[in-house]
């Protein structure tokens, strides 16, 4: 694998990384919103899809002088957790139902916050292999002079 290609892997997983932190942070931020903004219930949970995908644009030529495929990762998708909406006793709220209950998107802001670390780590050792890498890099081209 070449510097290039490398560089081209960590960055794909840099910004798979990036969204997943996004979308926490959106879930967090919305933990107790009891109604969207097209007045439709509560916020749906999110999540990210990903999808090992090739590198580009160097994978063919890598393909052809390794005899391998090189996979890197892309967001194929943000989509709405499956999970359904807490109920919970509030009948002063102005979104309680007939009966007094408040719909609250199902958060577990614990999960959430463990998945904001492995997000968090995951994209510092990424850069962490990317500063290797430049590292390397800069070192061959010290030889080279």
């Amino acid at each position: 694998m070449d510097f290039l290609t490398a560089l081209d892997v960590g960055g794909s997983a840099l910004t798979a990384q990036r969204t997943y932190m996004n979308v926490i942070s959106m879930n967090l931020a919305n933990a107790r919103t009891t109604r969207t903004a097209d007045g439709q219930g509560p916020y749906q949970r999110k999540s990210v899809a990903l999808e090992s995908t090739r590198v580009t644009p160097f994978g063919k030529a890598m393909d052809q002088a390794l005899g391998q495929e090189l996979q890197g990762v892309r967001v194929t998708g943000v989509v709405n957790d499956s999970r359904p909406a807490k109920q919970v006793y509030e009948p002063g709220h102005p979104d309680a139902d007939q009966n007094g209950y408040v719909s609250y998107p199902d958060i577990n802001v614990v999960e959430e916050m463990t998945n904001m670390i492995q997000a968090t780590r995951s994209y510092e050792a990424e850069t962490s292999t990317i500063n290797t890498i430049k590292a390397m890099y800069n070192k061959a081209l010290e030889m080279g002079r």
